[in-house]
């Protein structure tokens, strides 16, 4: 089965990679809510119930997300998750000061467009990758996927700059996941097994008794917490530096330029090194980052530190769910589900943030983010060691 994956090669792997930059537009969300925090006058907490908008729907719907993909097939679950995304994109263009509920609303369909594809596209990966290379495309995926949210504080400046109008990057994105739809409707793709489609909420919840399964799930719950923490933390890190409000909102370009570094670094280490030992050194390096953030008090080393601090947190997610997967490989659908219900995350970390810098400042954003990074070091200390004791 595997040497049959492995000569359906790169022609039905390449939409599938080009579906993550798509799924990285929940990881805008930290950016943007800046602009509509800006452009509405909305208060931190208010603010920080924006992203609840996209996250929440990670826990309502990725089991039916499963289920759905059971039923009608992992690549038509993503052309459906494309579909909602187009219509989120553009009917973003509309939201302002006297419509935040089209935000609102919007961010809610992007939500439900992202939960189907998060959940649908790396299980729609298995089905064209040998399993001991599953992690390392993950990871590549993640790679592209951190392209997107690299380039979404840039594009907003240029369309704030050049175009007047930050919201033009609502459209670009909605034409880009149409190519998305069409590349990956025009190649044909492997059918997973008959088997895959007995997938119901008991089956998945079922898996949370596993402890190695439940400990991976929390572990995408706070890999994401710490990648929405940083979008939010870093703009105003800057700008009580006195860096420009404008400039400030690119911040978060160094922590997913880092991301994208890190994820590519990944997807060829992980060809080759067990992703389980390398996850404790990664979080590590993570955790020295956003502590040397409580000690500067200007910008360049400032982006140094969420540089490093990126860097360690690029693979934790695609480790956590490659890990799990490869462990019960028969339940992709169902282990998919779950570590997307697990980046509710990002709906939980945010409001926590704005609690936190209402009464501590910028610094209690560090806190959370340092919160986040302590389980990633238990769990990389835990799949250590359940990679010793399974080789012994």
């Amino acid at each position: 089965m595997d040497q049959e994956k492995q000569g359906a090669g790169w022609l039905a792997l390449l939409p599938i990679l080009f579906g993550f930059f798509v799924m990285g537009f929940s990881d805008i969300i930290g950016t943007v809510m800046n602009q509509v925090k800006t452009e509405c006058g909305l208060s931190d907490i208010v603010a920080g119930f924006l992203p609840s908008m996209i996250f929440i729907w990670f826990f309502l719907i990725s089991i039916p997300t499963g289920i759905l993909c059971g039923k009608v097939g992992r690549k038509n679950a993503v052309m459906v998750s494309l579909a909602v995304t187009v219509f989120a994109m553009f009917l973003s263009l509309i939201g302002g000061p006297g419509r935040v509920w089209v935000y609102f609303v919007s961010f809610a369909l992007l939500g439900i467009g992202n939960t189907i594809i998060q959940a649908a596209l790396p299980a729609l990966m298995s089905n064209v990758v040998p399993q001991d290379q599953l992690t390392s495309r993950i990871s590549l995926g993640q790679f592209v996927k951190a392209i997107c949210a690299a380039l979404t504080p840039v594009f907003v400046y240029l369309t704030a700059t050049a175009m007047g109008n930050w919201k033009m990057l609502f459209p670009l994105y909605g034409v880009i996941t149409l190519i998305a739809a069409v590349w990956l409707w025009l190649t044909p793709v492997r059918r997973e097994e008959a088997s895959a489609s007995n997938v119901t909420f008991g089956s998945c919840l079922s898996l949370l008794g596993n402890p190695y399964i439940l400990a991976m799930t929390l572990g995408i719950f706070f890999s994401v917490g710490a990648d929405v923490g940083f979008g939010y933390t870093v703009p105003d890190y800057l700008k009580n530096m006195k860096v420009d409000a404008n400039v400030a909102g690119m911040g978060p370009s160094i922590y997913f330029i880092a991301k994208t570094t890190g994820a590519f670094i990944g997807a060829i280490l992980f060809a080759k090194v067990a992703p389980a030992k390398c996850f404790p050194w990664s979080v590590v390096l993570a955790i020295l980052g956003t502590v040397a953030m409580f000690f500067v008090q200007t910008p360049v080393p400032f982006l140094c530190c969420v540089f490093a601090a990126s860097l360690g947190l690029a693979n934790t997610f695609g480790m956590a769910m490659g890990l799990a997967i490869n462990r019960m490989p028969e339940k992709t659908n169902e282990i998919s589900s779950l570590m997307v219900m697990a980046i509710v995350g990002g709906a939980v970390v945010t409001p926590i943030l704005g609690w936190m810098q209402s009464r501590n400042g910028v610094n209690g954003l560090t806190w959370v983010l340092l919160a986040c990074e302590a389980y990633l070091l238990v769990l990389g200390l835990f799949a250590a060691m359940q990679k010793k004791g399974a080789s012994k």
